[in-house]
């Protein structure tokens, strides 16, 4: 399944040190593993975000990591001080090998 991602800033430009609120989803199915198909009575194959890092600019601000226990297409939504004009990069790894990227600029 082609995983998307959204990730939401505004304004478009930030002076320096302000704190930007960043809204991101994945659209992603997060499987536990645990539920069964109700057609075939089968279990459904564990498919879940592992982790998500973040950077901004060359520096990796951040680590989260994920469960399966998290619901289906996981919004997740954090602060980052506005130091610099640089990229802003979220990568979306799971238990699949699948990697999701998604980047937006901030502009100081």
């Amino acid at each position: 399944m082609p995983k998307s991602a959204m990730v939401k800033i505004s304004p478009k430009e930030y002076k320096k040190d302000d704190l930007i609120r960043i809204d991101s989803v994945i659209m992603h199915p997060m499987e536990t593993g645990l539920m069964k198909d109700k057609e075939s009575g089968k279990y459904i194959a564990a498919e879940h975000i592992t982790s998500v890092e973040v950077f901004y600019g060359d520096d990796k601000i951040t680590t989260m990591e994920v469960s399966g226990s998290v619901s289906a297409n996981p919004f997740i939504s954090f602060y980052v001080k506005a130091t610099k004009s640089a990229p802003l990069k979220i990568v979306w790894k799971d238990n699949k090998g699948d990697v999701t990227e998604k980047v937006v600029d901030i502009k100081v």
